[in-house]
């Protein structure tokens, strides 16, 4: 196992219930960043090796981590769990607290960000499967109470983002109610009501538009076509049948402990704890989830291997279009069905990233769910907020991926 590296010093950390005016500006950057992607760079990343560490392998590997730690503005801690079959190996640099030096742990918490789309996407497949909704089902049909300029869009368009919603994250009143009070708790059915009076971006299936109203659309379908909350399709369809032990869909702001905590990182300000800064209540299916590092690798080992829906359903879902994930992941991005496809130079693995503040994650694995790689990040990177940082992220894990798979080409 590698040795842990000593945490970097640190300027005194902010901490305090109530956010400060930078927190909400990051805040409102981490809701827009999402929704205004339109011609993103899916073009592989930028340089084979971050940091000018050369080498290869998981040594290399480590001083990525330890050099992204100690880049300005870099995260307080990282966690890279690579799993071959059944022998995980865990590389961290930092710490979870900053406070206390504590190392992350695999069993730590963490805000999922965006990989919460997968969910929604399993959640979504599993009902096709079994016939509750179909890829061509569309808003009007299931959700009628919806605007009838959205009638048209399909469940299809939507698990694809290229349905044209508008995103209610960059609705002003919604970013108002956020400002005045980043912990109110939303109720999350009611999250598109905040656009219900604005007409679609562009014709459904025209084109693609990383969207957080799309997903949130996902699970109101899910709801309408089984009765039943999206939070017990989560347990019934994606965490028992996965053994997931450690993840939920919370609707306040707190943690559950033990969590690595998220900071926003501005030098040179201090950087400043904002792991409970926020209500998950809006974001709820596009980004809400609380997790760990084990539960995520058991999550997109079977997810991205199909093992939660049939052979037909998997064939759809891999039906690959232009498109990334936000942030952009390794290598070259295409969309399918609640996941993307991440061609690097080593090879294919298919997954999500997310961001939220505090935390920015990629999830992935091989399209045989043997091999897989969850990342984890203890600040948001985007390209919104430091577009360097996230081109030196991308290129760290364009090398975990050619860790996990050998530095041979598949």
């Amino acid at each position: 196992m590698p040795l842990m590296p000593l945490p970097r010093p640190r300027a005194r950390i902010r901490t305090g219930a109530r956010p400060r005016p930078r927190l909400l500006r990051l805040s409102l950057v981490a809701l827009l960043g999402a929704s205004c992607l339109g011609g993103l760079l899916l073009a592989p990343s930028a340089g084979a090796v971050a940091g000018g560490s050369g080498g290869s392998g998981e040594d290399a590997l480590q001083r990525q981590l330890e050099e992204l730690v100690a880049t300005p503005g870099g995260p307080p801690g990282v966690i890279a769990v690579l799993r071959r079959g059944r022998a995980p190996r865990v590389l961290r640099a930092g710490v979870a607290d900053l406070e206390t030096g504590r190392p992350i742990e695999p069993t730590d918490h963490m805000r999922i960000a965006s990989t919460a789309k997968a969910f929604s996407g399993a959640v979504a497949l599993r009902l096709v499967q079994e016939g509750a909704l179909g890829l061509d089902s569309t808003l009007g049909r299931t959700l009628p109470r919806l605007p009838r300029a959205w009638r048209s869009v399909t469940l299809r368009q939507l698990l694809n983002h290229t349905s044209g919603l508008p995103d209610y994250s960059e609705d002003p009143d919604f970013l108002k109610l956020l400002q005045e009070n980043p912990r109110r708790t939303f109720d999350p059915r009611r999250l598109l009501d905040f656009v219900a009076d604005e007409p679609l971006r562009f014709r459904p299936g025209s084109r693609y538009r990383y969207s957080n109203s799309d997903n949130i659309a996902v699970a109101l379908m899910a709801e309408a076509a089984t009765r039943w909350p999206y939070e017990e399709l989560l347990r019934r369809i994606v965490y028992r049948p996965l053994g997931l032990r450690d993840t939920s869909l919370p609707l306040g702001y707190e943690m559950p402990e033990p969590y690595m905590h998220g900071y926003a990182v501005e030098p040179p300000a201090p950087p400043e704890d904002v792991s409970e800064a926020l209500s998950a209540s809006g974001v709820w299916a596009s980004g809400g989830i609380v997790s760990t590092p084990r539960d995520m690798t058991r999550f997109i080992r079977g997810y991205a291997a199909g093992r939660l829906t049939s052979g037909a359903v998997l064939r759809e879902q891999r039906r690959w279009s232009e498109g990334a994930s936000e942030p952009a992941g390794p290598g070259r991005n295409r969309a399918g069905l609640g996941i993307f496809r991440y061609d690097t130079r080593c090879g294919t693995v298919l997954g999500h990233t997310g961001n939220f503040p505090g935390y920015t994650q990629l999830i992935a694995a091989t399209p045989d769910g043997r091999d897989s790689l969850t990342f984890s990040l203890t600040t948001q990177v985007n390209r919104t907020l430091d577009p360097a940082l996230l081109e030196q992220l991308r290129a760290v894990e364009e090398h975990a991926v050619c860790t996990l798979l050998g530095g041979q080409r598949r």
